[in-house]
């Protein structure tokens, strides 16, 4: 569980330790708010069996292993899984062979919930039926699962033992706050901010050292641990603009009504404008150049695709015109994935006083919100050099 002491400051632990989508099945879960993300990764399908279309077909007697990195816990990793498998199964198919056996690990942080996810896993088919009558069976899966705990800017699996890995809507999360970012004596200091659009070029430039190691290290492990033949789809979130104060879509997400209500908090004085200051989210949107750059340096991967794709809204609501819809939208689309840090930072009682501001604060503008907060996303298809 996330410590629930008012005095914690994120980049002082480990934030791995505590990081999570937020868990269980509630009105502010992730697992209940992630309709948006199975939107654009539906939208993103064929880019995605672009890359299956180039994987290299082994052995029908060697296992297909998929690995989904930032797996979270809701059923969106579990419809990508069947996705992947089923075309595989297919390309076998279309060849004459039997399909192989599958294995699929679902792989988060160790804070992740994966009780919630494994409870949604579908239980597995009859294994000593053949794979048409395993696939053709309503509500059960064809391969073996297995969660995998453990940051994905390290390594996590065996040598040369993935045939492919997935990552969805994860890697824009970095593995730490900046140091920098949170020490009065830097110009980085983000002085009044708890995200970085709109702050100050030394505040960006230390976040964008941190994507760039962050992601190094990612490319890094994978390279050891993906099979010759194997390949990576990649997607997170991206910006338009070339200049990296302007954040895009998080940064209207992160840097207006969330940012104004850390502001209410500090005016009301129910926190002091230090607790604020010591906050700050984790993300950052990178531009294709940027993340190019960190690939081509790095030399293991050979680039198959890059792109930027628009994803759209991440607010998914009912009732466009219920003002109230959108603004509750809004509270529980930024608790879902940064609720975990924001009661780690500052209790769960501050952290109800933060959301129902913003809350407050989305619907008095969810007209705006709607027409203007879209996500763009970075599409990556990558293979060993």
């Amino acid at each position: 569980m996330a410590p629930k002491g008012n005095n914690v400051v994120v980049s002082s632990i480990k934030l791995e330790k505590i990081f999570s989508m937020k868990g269980g099945k509630g009105e502010s879960s992730y697992a209940n708010n992630s309709q948006a993300q199975a939107i654009h990764a539906r939208s993103m399908l064929h880019l995605l069996k672009e890359t299956l279309d180039s994987v290299q077909l082994s052995s029908p007697e060697v296992p297909f292993v998929v690995v989904d990195l930032g797996c979270s816990s809701g059923s969106n990793t579990i419809y990508i899984i069947d996705v992947i498998i089923k075309h595989m199964t297919k390309r076998y198919e279309d060849l004459g062979c039997d399909p192989p056996e599958f294995s699929a690990f679902f792989s988060d942080l160790p804070s992740n919930d994966f009780n919630t996810l494994f409870q949604l896993i579908p239980p597995m088919a009859n294994h000593g039926g053949s794979m048409e009558e395993t696939l053709a069976a309503d509500n059960h899966r064809s391969y073996f699962a297995a969660g995998v705990p453990g940051s994905f800017y390290r390594r996590l699996f065996p040598s040369r033992s993935i045939d492919l890995f997935h990552s969805a809507f994860s890697l824009h999360w970095l593995s730490q706050v900046p140091e920098s970012v949170l020490d009065k004596r830097s110009a980085a200091y983000n002085k009044g901010r708890v995200f970085i659009h709109g702050a100050n070029e030394s505040t960006v430039t230390a976040y964008k050292k941190q994507f760039q190691t962050d992601l190094a290290s990612f490319l890094r492990s994978r390279a050891k641990e993906l099979k010759k033949g194997g390949s990576m789809f990649l997607v997170c979130l991206g910006r338009t603009s070339v200049d990296p104060t302007d954040q895009s879509g998080p940064g209207l997400l992160f840097g207006t009504h969330f940012q104004d209500a850390w502001d209410d908090l500090v005016q009301e004085g129910l926190i002091t404008s230090e607790k604020r200051d010591s906050f700050n989210i984790p993300v950052y949107a990178s531009s294709l150049q940027d993340f190019k750059e960190v690939v081509e340096a790095d030399g293991s991967f050979t680039i198959n695709k890059l792109e930027i794709f628009k994803g759209g809204s991440p607010l998914v609501v009912s009732q466009p015109d219920d003002a109230a819809e959108v603004g509750r939208a809004l509270a529980n689309s930024c608790r879902s994935v940064a609720g975990v840090l924001i009661d780690a930072h500052i209790g769960d009682h501050l952290g109800n006083e933060l959301f129902s501001r913003v809350e407050k604060r989305g619907t008095s503008q969810a007209k705006e919100l709607l027409e203007k907060l879209q996500f763009f996303h970075i599409v990556a298809s990558l293979s060993l050099a």
